[in-house]
This record gives C-alpha cells, structure tokens and sequence, in this order.
C-alpha cells in the first residue's frame, strides 16, 4: 500500500485513502502513508458514540480506533475526510454527528446515502421524505461548517439546494440584483479545492457521469454501488471504456431516463441515483426511488388527464 501510494503521487495523482480502522491503522503506519505522499486520509464514521458505530460496523472498538486515526494525522498535519453512511440506524444521531464532526478539525464531511446493495440491508434504507429532512438539516450545516461537505448517491441534494436557494432569493428581493445564482449552472461555482488539491465534485456527476469505480480485478464499474460491468481495464484502455461503453452511454444520455427523472426540469443537473434504481428495480435507468419531488411536466400530465 505504501508503495501504491507513493507510485500514485509519482505520477500527480492526488491521492486519498480509505483504510479500515483496526489495530493495524497505527501512528507509525499514518507517518509512513504521509511520508510517501498521501494528500488525505480518510476513515468512516457513522454515530457519534461507540455503541452506534460499532453496532453498525459489526467490530467493537472500531469507534475508538477511529478516533485515534483521526487524531494522529492531525497531529501530523494530515488532512482528514470522515465518510458517514446515512441509513435508519443513525438517522436520529445526525444532530450529534455534526457536534462531534465541529470538534475534529476535519477537512470534508463525505455523507453517503445507503444503496441497499452488497451488504447494505434494504430495511436500513430511509424513506424518500426521510430524504427531504437529512436534506433540510445538511443544507444549513454546509453554510456554516468550517469543513467541506459533499454527498453521495444523493444526486437529488442538488436539487434541494437550487430550490431552497431560490426560495431565499425570494424572500430577500434587495438581493435580487446580485447574490448567489439560482440556475443548474450556478452549482459549478460550489467546486472547492481545499489545500491537499482533493476538492468536491462539480455538479452533475453520477454514475458513469464524471465517475468511474475500476475494482481490484480490472472490472470497471459505473460506480461502487452499481454492479454492472463495463469492461476490463485488462482488455481495453481505461478511457475507451468510460468514453464508448453502450452501459457508459446510455447512463449519460439523461433523455433515456424513465419514470419522473426522465420529465424532471432538474434531470442533468441531478439525475437520481442509478445505483439506487438498479438496486431497488433491477434497471439502472428507472426513476430515483428516494425523491419526493415531482417535477412540473409530471404535475402538467396528471392535470391533463384528470
């Protein structure tokens, strides 16, 4: 691993790393990583007390171990990601997860929404209006935390955002002349940077879209949540397959999408989800299950038919 991570760097990969926290995961080991040139490190943490993490982690002490991490690359001067799964065995600990998160002196806040998928159990899925609320707290928490935050496989947080912006440019019409912009187009000046060059993504991206998950076999995947093969960087370049792939295509053609995301006024700014959809219908095209809105040419048919 050490030797990856200085290979990568070699090559101008700004590189972060994902380890597992264990009792391997030791001072030394985060001393080395930094020395080879790790940008970030990065740990998941998913309740802000031991009994929430490790009940979800299935490994006690993996909340202690955790900490220790996060504390020793900051002591070193290592930039810190703390990734967090949403899912209904934590949602009531998000208030808490923030208080501990503004203690930690991290770097970005990556907040994962389940897709129920490999191990992710489909009752530990939250409801769509479940969604709407972790949305509604996020999005405050974003404007003022001193970290970064991002979302993923929560395309439809984009959403929220644009609509919950336009809906405060309305309630200040002196800020009309000027202010923040409420069009799609205005998420792309949200692209952050931070220090160690590993900043958020711009907006649109999606599975497929901007994205790609090559796993330790070669198979490249749209994403880590969709297990739909694309290829293998064994047998074709890498670029070839996110470029011409018909799965690749097809998943960025956001005209093709069904259900409400293919009428949605939002769909290439957001999307949906296309794990979730895979994950909960077996098509990665079919509409976000986990999306309360229901966009006007949606709105425009049902008054026409009724």
């Amino acid at each position: 691993m050490f030797d990856l991570v200085e290979y990568a760097t070699s090559r101008g990969v700004r590189t972060s790393l994902t380890p597992s926290a264990t009792p391997l995961l030791t001072r030394e080991a985060i001393v080395e990583l930094q020395r080879r040139g790790l940008a970030r490190l990065a740990v998941s943490l998913d309740g802000s007390s031991a009994e929430i993490h490790d009940r979800f982690r299935r490994v006690p002490g993996s909340y202690d171990w955790t900490l220790r991490a996060i504390r020793w690359a900051r002591e070193l001067g290592l930039p810190v990601q703390i990734n967090t799964t949403i899912t209904r065995r934590n949602l009531d600990d998000f208030d808490a997860m923030v208080r501990l998160l503004e203690t930690l002196d991290i770097a970005m806040w990556s907040v994962f929404f389940l897709v129920p998928t490999g191990r992710g159990q489909l009752d530990d899925l939250i409801s769509a209006e479940e969604f709407e609320a972790v949305f509604a707290k996020l999005y405050p928490v974003a404007r003022r935390a001193s970290f970064d935050i991002k979302t993923t496989e929560a395309q439809h947080y984009r959403r929220y955002v644009l609509q919950t912006r336009a809906a405060e440019r309305r309630r200040q019409p002196a800020a009309r002349a000027g202010g923040t912009s409420t069009t799609p187009a205005a998420l792309d000046s949200a692209t952050q940077r931070s220090l160690d060059g590993i900043g958020r993504a711009p907006r649109g991206l999606n599975d497929a879209k901007g994205f790609v998950f090559i796993s330790h076999f070669g198979e490249v995947f749209p994403s880590g949540f969709l297990p739909i093969s694309a290829g293998s960087v064994r047998r074709q370049p890498l670029a070839e397959i996110y470029q011409h792939s018909p799965l690749f295509v097809s998943l960025r053609a956001t005209s093709r999408l069904q259900g409400k995301c293919g009428v949605c006024e939002f769909r290439d700014v957001c999307g949906g989800s296309r794990a979730r959809a895979f994950a909960l219908t077996g098509d990665p095209l079919a509409e976000e299950p986990c999306c309360v809105y229901q966009p006007q040419a949606a709105q425009d048919a049902e008054c026409v038919t009724a």
